[in-house]
C-alpha cells in the first residue's frame, strides 16, 4: 500500500504515452527518418521541461520527501563519454523501437516480444555493473 500512488502515477503515465502514440514504433521510425516533427516535438519539450524544473530545484534549495535538500552534483563534461553513450543508446533504441521507458509499457499493452529487449537491458546493465570499476570514467 505504501508504494500504490507510484503504481497510479505509472499507469497514468503510460495511458498518456500510449494515447500520445510515443510508443509506437511507426512514430519512433518516422522520427529516425526525419518524416515527422512528433517525437522531436515531445522530446524537445520534454527537455526545456526538464532544464526549467532543474533550476528552480537548485535555485529554491527544494527539499526531498525525507526533508533533506536536494543537491545536484556537478558533473565532469567529457564529449567523448556522452557521443558513445548516445551512440549506444540510439542503436538500441534504433533496433528495439523503443527506449527504456516505454518498453514497459508496450508489455503492459500486450506486446510481449518486448521481453527480449527488457532482458537485453538488464543483462546490460548487470554486465556494466560488473566490469564498471574496469572502464575509464
Amino acid at each position: 500500500m505504501k508504494y500504490f500512488k507510484y503504481l497510479v502515477l505509472g499507469v497514468v503515465f503510460g495511458i498518456t504515452l500510449t494515447k500520445a502514440e510515443l510508443i509506437s514504433w511507426y512514430r519512433i521510425y518516422e522520427m529516425f527518418r526525419f518524416q515527422s516533427f512528433h517525437m522531436y516535438g515531445v522530446i524537445g519539450s520534454a527537455v526545456v521541461t526538464g532544464i526549467i524544473i532543474t533550476q528552480i530545484i537548485k535555485r529554491t534549495k527544494m527539499k526531498d520527501a525525507q526533508g533533506k535538500t536536494v543537491v545536484i552534483a556537478p558533473k565532469q563534461f567529457s564529449i567523448w563519454r556522452y557521443l558513445l553513450g548516445g551512440i549506444i543508446f540510439g542503436f538500441g533504441w534504433a533496433l528495439t523501437g523503443a527506449c527504456p521507458g516505454p518498453m514497459f509499457i508496450l508489455a503492459g499493452n500486450g506486446v510481449f516480444v518486448i521481453f527480449v529487449a527488457i532482458a537485453s537491458g538488464l543483462s546490460g546493465t548487470y554486465v556494466y555493473g560488473k566490469i564498471r570499476h574496469k572502464l575509464p570514467h
